[in-house]
């Protein structure tokens, strides 16, 4: 089987198995993510984390994201400008929020385009080496690519629910590895 092939099979069925956790156990998973990594994710003031609004039934990291506010981290999140390109636009208290793409809502136009230094990623599978699967547009990878091309390189944070672990990733050339996962069990570091 092609490496793309097997990545949408291992997709469709860890989005799946997502899609099963009741919502307010989604809820409660969401919080303990918030309770492990809120206070003790590195952190220096000024520090921008891209985060994200959740879709469908992803981790709600709204209160991580509080938490790490709280803590003086600038806070953006992605916004899908076209089938090709994410921009982080900073995301400020009172700011209207408009359609971002994917059926979430985020800063306007007239928002700041930030470069994070830490980005929370969503995802549909991950290993035990940091491989991911994303949702298949690619818009991590292109956007991490333009960061590291202007010598930005921000700690790549996964954000999923344990159920979501495969035994491997069919890893590629373009995939990116992430730096930890954060999920219902606590943070996992897989590079320092």
């Amino acid at each position: 089987m092609v490496k793309r092939e097997l990545k949408a099979d291992i997709r469709k069925a860890r989005l799946a198995a997502r899609d099963a956790i009741p919502p307010d156990l989604r809820l409660e998973h969401s919080l303990a993510m918030a309770e492990f990594a809120g206070d003790t994710l590195p952190l220096e003031p000024g520090l921008v984390v891209s985060g994200f609004f959740p879709i469908r039934s992803e981790a709600d990291i709204r209160p991580l994201m509080a938490r790490l506010k709280a803590r003086g981290a600038r806070l953006c999140l992605p916004v899908t400008l076209d089938k090709e390109t994410i921009v982080f636009r900073e995301l400020v208290p009172g700011a209207e929020l408009v359609d971002t793409g994917f059926g979430t809502r985020g800063p306007g136009p007239e928002a700041v385009v930030l470069d994070p230094d830490m980005l929370l990623v969503p995802l549909s599978a991950f290993d035990a080496c940091g491989h991911r699967i994303g949702y298949g547009a690619g818009h991590y990878d292109r956007a991490i690519a333009r960061l590291r091309e202007k010598g930005r390189h921000p700690r790549l944070i996964g954000i999923a629910f344990d159920c979501q672990e495969v035994a491997e990733v069919p890893f590629e050339a373009h995939d990116v590895q992430l730096d930890a996962v954060l999920t219902e069990s606590g943070l996992r570091t897989f590079t320092d």
